[in-house]
């Protein structure tokens, strides 16, 4: 038990700066938006989804939960924050730096996730912007935010980020512990059980493994590729859909259920998809 605790804490406190420093950011555009800051943050957006996937794949938890508070205060679009969290990669990198799969499967592994990411990043950005009209600005998103989190965001920008800091972390340490806890009693092997060889299955089972709001979830997939468990299309499967934190913050911070319904929905959909096309080109080349 000792064990889970302390995994528990070193995994939410490499959180924290990321958190904390995204936080900032939105309090400091709170203060200071305005037309020319709504400019700045839409000519970026039309680029987003292409930083946002390069950004997911660097090997660092936060950074899905730190845009998806972007997206609750309307800074980022949905596809810049699908594109972080399609290409995400948590713990995968190290693990398979560790292994022998060689350079060559890890050059796919990564190229698979940030080209995809940033398509579908793209594509939704594209759709939305041309449904949508009529959409409240940035700056009016984040004076709502900052209401809705209960802050005076014009007195001190860093008090009300520490604050917005904290709530998201105890969530997390909460959801996490209780996650790893069920993990060990489960144990890794019951998890391999789950999986089966049978064309698209496995993908989709993945998938939807990959959904589970924790940072240890990429972990056990990219050690089930790593011990010939599952195929390259069900660890991609796995890993797309895998957001580390981001699901669990978009739904503290963002208020629309359906909306977080239909985002995840979108994120399966997208992840599996990939998968099973990775897994249909993954030997040929």
């Amino acid at each position: 038990m000792l064990d889970i605790i302390l995994e528990t804490l070193i995994d939410a406190l490499r959180m924290l700066p990321v958190l904390f420093l995204a936080y900032l950011f939105m309090e400091y555009l709170e203060l200071k938006a305005g037309e020319k800051l709504n400019k700045t943050v839409s000519k970026v957006g039309y680029f987003g989804p292409a930083l946002g996937s390069m950004i997911g794949a660097v090997p660092q938890c936060g950074f899905s939960g730190a845009v998806a508070g972007f997206y609750a205060a309307r800074i980022v679009t949905l596809g810049t924050m699908i594109s972080v969290f399609l290409s995400t990669s948590d713990e995968m990198l190290p693990i398979l730096l560790s292994s022998d799969v060689g350079a060559y499967v890890i050059f796919k592994v990564l190229l698979f996730k940030i080209l995809f990411g940033a398509l579908c990043g793209f594509v939704i950005d594209i759709v939305l912007r041309t449904i949508k009209k009529g959409r409240a600005t940035s700056s009016e998103h984040i004076h709502d935010f900052c209401e809705q989190e209960h802050c005076d965001c014009h007195e001190n920008i860093f008090i009300s980020a520490i604050r917005h800091t904290i709530k998201v972390l105890v969530l997390i340490l909460i959801v996490s512990f209780s996650l790893n806890v069920l993990f060990e009693y489960i144990g890794n092997d019951i998890l391999k059980n789950m999986f089966t060889n049978v064309p698209f299955v496995s993908e989709v089972i993945a998938g939807f493994v990959g959904l589970i709001p924790n940072c240890s979830v990429s972990v056990l997939i990219t050690d089930l590729f790593v011990e010939g468990v599952i195929t390259p299309g069900a660890m991609i499967s796995g890993l797309m859909t895998n957001a580390g934190v981001g699901l669990l913050v978009l739904f503290r911070l963002n208020k629309n259920i359906k909306e977080n319904i239909a985002i995840m929905s979108v994120l399966f959909v997208s992840g599996v998809t990939m998968g099973i096309l990775c897994g249909q080109l993954w030997y040929m080349f």
